[in-house]
């Protein structure tokens, strides 16, 4: 597995690594169509230009919880990528989300 942001790799506030992350609370009964329907967005995310990993994945334990992944090389390259958003069915079954942006300044080893 290659990694693109290997430990302790220097990062500046004016060059920091974005982070989106947090979770998405669906109806339990259409949470897998919910995510089968993301497919080919997180495969287009992938395939974009400073997306370093973006993820949507069923909680094992909420039945409605999606959680929420996102890396970025910058701010630019995610508002780039993300357009308008979710589609409208997309964001009618959305019932709640709790997703926040964070800045990384540095990455280190565990």
């Amino acid at each position: 597995m290659t990694h693109r942001y290997q430990a302790s790799q220097p990062l500046t506030p004016e060059d920091p690594l974005l982070i989106i992350a947090g979770s998405l609370q669906v109806e339990p009964a259409t949470r897998e169509a919910y995510l089968s329907d993301c497919e080919q967005v997180i495969a287009r995310a992938r395939a974009t230009a400073g997306c370093l990993d973006f993820l949507l994945a069923a909680d094992p334990l909420e039945p409605g919880r999606i959680h929420v992944y996102e890396r970025w090389e910058s701010p630019e390259q995610l508002a780039a990528f993300r357009g308008s958003g979710p589609d409208d069915a997309q964001e009618v079954a959305i019932l709640d989300a709790d997703v926040q942006r964070y800045l990384i300044a540095g990455v280190e080893a565990p």
